[in-house]
């Protein structure tokens, strides 16, 4: 009898990161996957595009031998092979493909020959997706959702950190939010975003030991970056009562050189090298103000890419304080405070670090 892991063990398997080798090919994984998988595909995508189409023209027993000649001899035993090193890496991993069926089977069969008994994952890659997006619906429908909001710089996502009722959706979409929120490292695809959304929930609920406890989460648009919040997930975000932190102006300015100015021009650096770093880092900050362009109006972009500018040629980071004090102060405050007036009716809480983390725990 196979060796198969049932559907009722989706939940432990993902939440213990157990090591899963995905067969499928690399244009498949590419689009989404596990964040504890590795692709280690059966056919890659030339040779699954010709089965693919054989299949469609000529019968699933065609592909079949098709598939057994093109991965055969030594490519046969290469891919058995990348399978048996990790797997002797990793001896509690388990193998899917899309959904469970012939690929699975027939990995599973070619490593037993090799004298190796791996489990795979009924229903593979289509069941598992479908398990975490019932996990996000189900939050959205059943977890006490708590914006935190407050002004650009405000520290929201220093204090997420600091809960472990909370979840950080700027963290799973590796991007801050802003218009200068872009990581040096790319974004997830909105798949993957959506499943390490998910898994993220099901850690919650496990901690809590109920799947229905108190949510915290940051006040963000439907786009964080180019990664979609799940449209019912963002719903109940939209419902959800709202508590603000406040800091002072000057902390805000702070913190925002801090994030944008000091840490992002270190990372380029250490990145690309000292001078295509400092490029790279110019190049950041101006996309950044040209990204919003529209919303500043001509003259207002023209002022702040000049100020970037006059900052960028200095050799200390100083310079930069002007240009973040105008951002905050004529876009980001202004902005701010229309979209607050909207939610007025919602919000609940009002205070300092502090004073919220005290309230939270309080309620």
């Amino acid at each position: 009898m196979a060796n198969i892991v049932p559907a009722s063990e989706y939940r432990q398997l993902l939440l213990a990161k157990r090591p899963l080798i995905d067969v499928r090919a690399p244009i498949e994984f590419h689009k989404g996957a596990f964040p504890q998988a590795v692709n280690l595909p059966l056919m890659n995508d030339a040779e699954r595009t010709k089965v693919g189409t054989c299949y469609k023209q000529q019968g699933q027993q065609a592909a079949i031998e098709l598939g057994h000649s093109l991965v055969g001899g030594k490519i046969k035993q290469h891919r058995i092979d990348a399978w048996c090193q990790h797997i002797q890496q990793y001896p509690n991993s388990y193998l899917y493909c899309f959904r469970g069926g012939l690929r699975s089977q027939l990995t599973q069969q070619w490593l037993k020959d090799a004298g190796v008994d791996l489990p795979y994952i009924q229903g593979g890659y289509k069941a598992m997706r479908t398990f975490l997006i019932n996990t996000i619906d189900y939050a959205a429908e059943n977890s006490p959702i708590l914006v935190i909001s407050g002004s650009t710089g405000s520290g929201k996502t220093e204090f997420i950190h600091q809960r472990n009722d909370a979840i950080d959706l700027e963290g799973i979409a590796n991007h801050r939010g802003s218009s200068f929120g872009r990581q040096i490292s790319a974004q997830p695809s909105q798949i993957n975003f959506e499943n390490n959304l998910a898994i993220a929930l099901l850690t919650h609920q496990k901690y809590h030991q109920t799947s229905n406890a108190k949510l915290i989460v940051e006040d963000e648009s439907f786009l964080i970056g180019r990664a979609a919040i799940p449209h019912h997930f963002f719903q109940s975000m939209q419902q959800a009562p709202v508590v603000i932190v406040e800091q002072s102006f000057d902390e805000r300015v702070q913190r925002l050189h801090q994030e944008y100015v000091q840490k992002m021009r270190l990372q380029f650096c250490q990145q690309f090298g000292e001078q295509d770093g400092l490029n790279a880092f110019a190049d950041y900050l101006q996309q950044s103000i040209t990204n919003i362009r529209k919303r500043l109006g001509g003259k207002q972009h023209d002022e702040l890419q000049k100020l970037v500018q006059q900052a960028l040629q200095q050799t200390h980071l100083d310079g930069h304080y002007g240009w973040i004090r105008q951002l905050l102060a004529e876009y980001y405050d202004p902005m701010y405070q229309y979209q607050l007036e909207k939610k007025a009716n919602k919000i609940v809480f009002k205070g300092s670090h502090q004073a919220v983390h005290q309230w939270l725990d309080e309620h």
